[in-house]
C-alpha cells in the first residue's frame, strides 16, 4: 500500500503529543510481521489497552466434511437471500483449508450493533450486492457493489448497508493479503504493466473522533472462538493516524484486463495474493485476436492447486446449473475444461461481458457441513453430456 494520513498527528513518531487538558494522547503502533513490514501509528484519546469486561468465549467456526470424494463440485447459492440475522451469524464458510476460508454472507440486519476484529486473518469482502460504509478507527470507507474491501487483521470495524439486496463473498486469509510483487517496483509502487494502480485504491476518507463513554462491545475472532470484550469508550476515539496499513476498497470494475492474440492463462487475471493462494478477477474484455484463436479455455490438469470460481455477473443460463452466485471447485488431481460443444461454439466470439472471482489455492480445500445444502450432485458427470453445446457456456472460465 501507499502512505496515507488522516486527522492530527505529531511531527515525530514516539514523541509527546498532548490533549487540550495537558494529558498525552495514547500512541498505538499497528504493525505486520512484527516490526518488519507495513505499519501505521494511531493516536487515541483513551488507552487502547483499557477494557471494562471480558465474557466467556463462544465457539465459532465451520465443521469440515472429511469423507467427501475427489470430484468436480458445484455449489449453487444463487437462490440464497438471507444466511442469518447479524453479520457474524450470517457468515457461512463453504470451503476451507489452513490458508484460507471462503464464505457467503447475506445478513438480515443491515447495521451492526457491535464492532468486530479478526485477530488471526486478513479479510477480503467482495460486495456482490449492496452499498454502504465500513466504519473503523481509520475512518469511514464508502463501499459499493463490485468492490473488493481489504481489511488487515486486528482492524476493528463495523459495517452499515443500505436497504436492498445484500450478498457478500468473504475470503479470509491466514497471511497478509497483498498486491502481486510482479506488479510493483522495488519501492512498492504499482508498475505501468499492472492491471490497476494507486488511483484505483480508495482509502478511508473521513476520520470519526468519538469521545463518548458507555459500553462498546468488540467481538474478537481467534482460534475457533469469539471473544467478547467490552470497553467503556468508543473504539473510534482516534484524533489522527498515518502509515501504510489501513483498510481499503478496490472495484473489480477498475481492473484492466490483459489480453493477447491467443488464450491467456489465469495468472493474467491475478488481483491479490497471500501465502499459498491467489485471488483473480475475470472482467469484461475482448477475446483473442489471432485469426485461428479459440476463445474457450483449453483443458488443463491441476497438479498442485484447487480452483474455485465464483460467478458474479453475466448470462450463465446457457450453461447447465451455473447461475449468478454459483461456486465451482475443480480440485487438484483432476483435469477440467470446457463442457462438450463449447469449444466450437466459442470460435468467432469477440468479447465477454461476464464477471467472476477466482480463488486458486495450493493446498486442498475442504467442504464444510454448511456447504452441503448447496451441492449439485449432477455436476461431476456434466462433461459426459454429448449435447451440442447449447446447454453449456464456459467461455469466460479458467
Amino acid at each position: 500500500m501507499y502512505y496515507h494520513r488522516l486527522g492530527n498527528i505529531p511531527p515525530k513518531r514516539h514523541t509527546q503529543f498532548r490533549q487540550p487538558d495537558g494529558s498525552l494522547y495514547k500512541e498505538e503502533l499497528v504493525s505486520s510481521e512484527g516490526f518488519s513490514s507495513i505499519y501505521s501509528n494511531l493516536y487515541h484519546i483513551n488507552p487502547p489497552t483499557r477494557i471494562k469486561s471480558v465474557s466467556e468465549p463462544m465457539p465459532y467456526g465451520p465443521q469440515i466434511v472429511k469423507d467427501y470424494a475427489l470430484r468436480q463440485t458445484h455449489l449453487n447459492t444463487s437462490r440464497v437471500t438471507v444466511t442469518g440475522d447479524d453479520y457474524l451469524g450470517a457468515r457461512k464458510v463453504l470451503l476451507k483449508n489452513s490458508d484460507c476460508a471462503i464464505s457467503i454472507c447475506s445478513p438480515k440486519q443491515r447495521k451492526m450493533d457491535y464492532f468486530y476484529k479478526n485477530a488471526e486473518g486478513d479479510e477480503v469482502i467482495y460486495i456482490h450486492d449492496g452499498n454502504g460504509v465500513l466504519i473503523s478507527p481509520f475512518g469511514k470507507l464508502q463501499i459499493k457493489q463490485g468492490d473488493y474491501v481489504v481489511i488487515p487483521r486486528t482492524v476493528i470495524y463495523k459495517l452499515e448497508f443500505e436497504e436492498g439486496p445484500l450478498r457478500l463473498l468473504i475470503i479470509e486469509a491466514a497471511s497478509p493479503i497483498e498486491t502481486p510483487k510482479r506488479y510493483r517496483n522495488e519501492l512498492g509502487q504499482l508498475l505501468e504493466h499492472s492491471p490497476y494502480c494507486e488511483r484505483d485504491i480508495r482509502p478511508p476518507h473521513e476520520l470519526i473522533t468519538d469521545r463518548s463513554k458507555g459500553e462498546f462491545l468488540v467481538k474478537i475472532k481467534k482460534q475457533g472462538y469469539l471473544h467478547n470484550y467490552t470497553y467503556d469508550h468508543s473504539p473510534l476515539d482516534l484524533v489522527g493516524w498515518d502509515g501504510f496499513l489501513w483498510p481499503y476498497a478496490f472495484s473489480i470494475h477498475d481492473f484492466e484486463p490483459i489480453t493477447g492474440r491467443i488464450h491467456q492463462p489465469p495468472p493474467v487475471h491475478q488481483t491479490f495474493n497471500a501465502h499459498n493462494f491467489v485471488i483473480c478477477s475475470f472482467v469484461p474484455r475482448l477475446f483473442d485476436y489471432h485469426p485461428l484463436s479459440i476463445p474457450a479455455p483449453y483443458n488443463h490438469s491441476n497438479i498442485d492447486s484447487d480452483e474455485v470460481l465464483y460467478y458474479a455477473e453475466g448470462n450463465f443460463m446457457s450453461r447447465r446449473g451455473i447461475e449468478r452466485g454459483s461456486f465451482t471447485l475443480h480440485p487438484g488431481g483432476l483435469p477440467h475444461g470446457p463442457h462438450p460443444g463449447t469449444v466450437e461454439k466459442s470460435i468467432g466470439a469477440k468479447e465477454t461481458h461476464e464477471l467472476a472471482v477466482m480463488i486458486d489455492t495450493f493446498k486442498p480445500l475442504y467442504l464444510t457441513t454448511d456447504s452441503l445444502e448447496f451441492l449439485d450432485k449432477n455436476y461431476p458427470m456434466s462433461w459426459t453430456d454429448q449435447a451440442s453445446g447449447e446447454s453449456f457456456n464456459e467461455i469466460n472460465t479458467p
